[in-house]
């Protein structure tokens, strides 16, 4: 039976894959968005060219905009919140709109669900920057990435939070709310600290979507900046692996309420962000790339792996998509679509 999803932040890069997914089964889907992300007319376009403009319901709107999600969120089943403040750095320029998007944003859309009535199921996109440094755990240094000493699995969601930024404070404090909706309100919810997601339709830019932006700027020869020495790793997640784990929880919805789940590539898929990013890339693309170095930002975690086996466990699912797959198709997806980057 085909249910009614609100997905907020439907015209992004997330928002837009996951879209196109639940229209392709026939879902019914509500975008709510305030289009002003770089790319969601783009996203947008090509969801209508995919599926015709009819199948498209769009309701322009921010998350501050409390009368109006209200409003939008009372005929949900499902409500999918992506929409954010993204960037550590913004959220250090400007800590108070980053706040009023995150932490307010997402108390806006639970307290809309909460009075609308009919205990919608909220997916929350979180953040592993919601860990902060974990400066305690050692670390090994190897010729092309940096390791974990004793987390062979990654990081899992018992370690200890630490809301390091602007941005880590609101994600977090988000989060909690969530988690404690689902509590107090019987809300059933779960939380989704991603880590690194890529692939098409993502306009990544220098401070966030870092494998994309490379892409992107190797494949049409922009300058390109690195921070620190390269070696800094992360587990990747293909957004279509991603949108497996949603799937995999809505299915679940009963069983995993009020429940946090890292959900990133796991130790099976990482990638150090330039030592071994940059031969990837140079492989992909048949020639050298050159790059500037800055550096480090404060705050950067030298290795963030999730540990994945709690949502291995309890929702099914783990990721399929090898990185260097990933990447090759990320490679093709801009070098056949330049006129988008203009």
């Amino acid at each position: 039976m085909a249910e009614h999803y609100l997905v907020i932040g439907g015209a992004g890069f997330i928002g837009s894959n996951y879209v196109n997914h639940l229209l392709a089964q026939d879902q019914q889907v509500t975008i709510y968005d305030n289009l002003a992300r770089r790319g969601a007319d783009r996203n947008l376009a090509w969801l209508r060219g995919e599926h015709g403009a009819e199948s498209l319901q769009l309701v322009v709107g921010d998350v501050r905009q409390y009368d109006l999600l209200a409003e939008t969120v009372e005929a949900a089943d499902v409500i999918v919140h992506l929409a954010g403040q993204v960037a550590v750095t913004t959220s250090v320029l400007n800590p108070r709109e980053d706040f009023e998007i995150n932490a307010l944003g997402t108390f806006n859309v639970l307290e809309a669900a909460r009075a609308g009535g009919r205990q919608p199921f909220i997916i929350y996109s979180s953040t592993n920057k919601v860990y902060g440094e974990m400066a305690e755990h050692a670390l090994v240094e190897e010729d092309t990435r940096y390791r974990y000493a004793d987390l062979p699995f990654g990081v899992p969601e018992s370690q200890q939070l630490d809301f390091h930024s602007p941005y880590g404070c609101s994600k977090g404090a988000a989060e909690q709310y969530v988690l404690d909706y689902a509590r107090i309100y019987d809300i059933p919810s779960v939380v989704m600290r991603q880590s690194c997601i890529y692939g098409p339709r993502q306009f990544g830019v220098e401070d966030q979507g870092w494998l994309a932006w490379f892409v992107i700027a190797a494949v049409l020869g922009r300058p390109i900046t690195i921070y620190g020495d390269g070696k800094q790793v992360r587990d990747m997640l293909h957004v279509r692996d991603l949108i497996g784990a949603y799937d995999a929880a809505i299915a679940r919805r009963d069983e995993v309420a009020g429940t946090a789940f890292n959900v990133g590539g796991g130790p099976e898929h990482t990638l150090s962000i330039w030592a071994e990013c940059g031969p990837l890339l140079e492989e992909l693309l048949g020639r050298p790339i050159s790059v500037d170095q800055g550096p480090v930002r404060p705050g950067d975690q030298k290795v963030y792996i999730s540990d994945i086996r709690r949502s291995q466990q309890r929702l099914d699912w783990t990721p399929n998509i090898g990185v260097a797959d990933g990447a090759a198709e990320l490679v093709n997806w801009v070098r056949a679509h330049r006129d988008l980057f203009d």
